[in-house]
């Protein structure tokens, strides 16, 4: 769908780009006669310069020969011929292509840094936001507790659990903000080891509270082989698949973790109750920053699934997420590189 998108637009812009030479090529072929051949030279390489303001190279190289085709065929001599028997035609090229090149690199390398700017100011606001509400609960229940001769214990409980809990919320978010970082390197290399998903599950859920992982939490796991991957990248990719499952359900629902065997394959499913979710917007939920509307109300990094997205593609897999049932199934496909030999 993205690159549907992408591709219209460079579509738009081309033809855009193509109907102003077109424009420009009557009106100074009607002016020919008062305007010499630089500054109908100068006309032509409008049309390179709205192109390459976009930073495609390839479009950009592909408007700068249609210029100066069109250059050539009307006004360099022989006229109405393709014949190059003047090298004002190649200098016109070299100069054509010169520009746009430089335009190009100059509008990549600003479409660059405006998107590290967004990333930066992203962070920023996780930062403010979520990070500051796990750790104003923690603050308030530790000086309630520091304040209170006279509490029982199981109000003491309540309120340490609840300051567990929200240290628990900052260190995955710490942990997400870290492993984003690092996974956006294209220089990443997997700590391969022989994985037991069985104890992946067991260490990945005392992330969560008991609340979460004994009532709301229902567990289905085959008897697996050990898989060959990166212990704790795969730990982070259930993590945050639950962590996700447990923010969108429905109060009081419980979510379902399987991982089952294929053919070729492990299989990682996640399914929530939640309300009704678009097909198109699923499709996006997978992408950095990306949050559902109308979910204000939810703390979130948007960054969470974008990395099991990652860890998911390092290990050579895919990653899906459909509405069915009433609610949200994530589907992490694994590939199996390398099997346990058989003592």
């Amino acid at each position: 769908m993205k690159s549907l998108s992408f591709n219209h637009n460079i579509s738009a812009y081309i033809l855009k780009a193509v109907g102003i030479l077109l424009l420009i090529t009557l009106i100074s072929h009607l002016l020919r006669e008062h305007l010499d051949i630089i500054n109908i030279a100068l006309i032509h390489i409008i049309p390179v310069i709205i192109v390459a303001i976009h930073g495609n190279i390839k479009a950009t190289i592909f408007i700068t020969l249609l210029s100066v085709i069109f250059l050539n065929f009307l006004y360099i001599p022989p006229l109405y011929s393709f014949n190059v028997h003047n090298e004002l035609y190649i200098w016109s090229f070299l100069i054509f292509a010169i520009v746009g090149w430089i335009i190009t690199v100059q509008a990549k390398n600003l479409s660059m840094q405006t998107k590290q700017n967004e990333m930066r100011e992203n962070l920023l606001n996780i930062i403010s936001h979520d990070l500051r509400t796990p750790l104003s609960t923690i603050i308030g229940t530790t000086n309630l507790l520091l304040s209170s001769n006279n509490m029982d214990k199981e109000n003491i409980k309540n309120l340490l659990e609840d300051v567990n809990y929200a240290s628990l919320r900052m260190k995955r978010l710490i942990t997400n903000i870290l492993d984003s970082t690092r996974l956006s390197s294209k220089n990443i290399t997997l700590k391969l080891d022989w994985c037991d998903f069985e104890d992946l599950v067991g260490v990945a859920i005392d992330e969560f509270s008991d609340k979460q992982k004994d009532e709301l939490l229902e567990i289905q796991i085959d008897n697996l082989p050990l898989y060959w991957g990166d212990n704790i990248l795969l730990k982070q990719l259930i993590i945050n698949l639950l962590d996700n499952a447990f923010k969108y359900s429905k109060s009081n629902t419980k979510v379902t973790l399987k991982i089952f065997s294929t053919n070729n394959s492990v299989k990682i499913e996640v399914f929530n109750q939640s309300n009704y979710i678009d097909e198109a917007k699923l499709k996006n939920i997978f992408d950095k920053f990306y949050r559902l509307e109308d979910t204000n109300d939810i703390s979130g990094s948007g960054i969470g699934l974008s990395i099991c997205k990652s860890i998911v593609g390092l290990h050579g897999g895919s990653i899906k997420a459909s509405a069915i049932n009433d609610g949200i199934l994530v589907e992490a496909k694994l590939p199996i590189v390398k099997k346990a030999a058989l003592i």
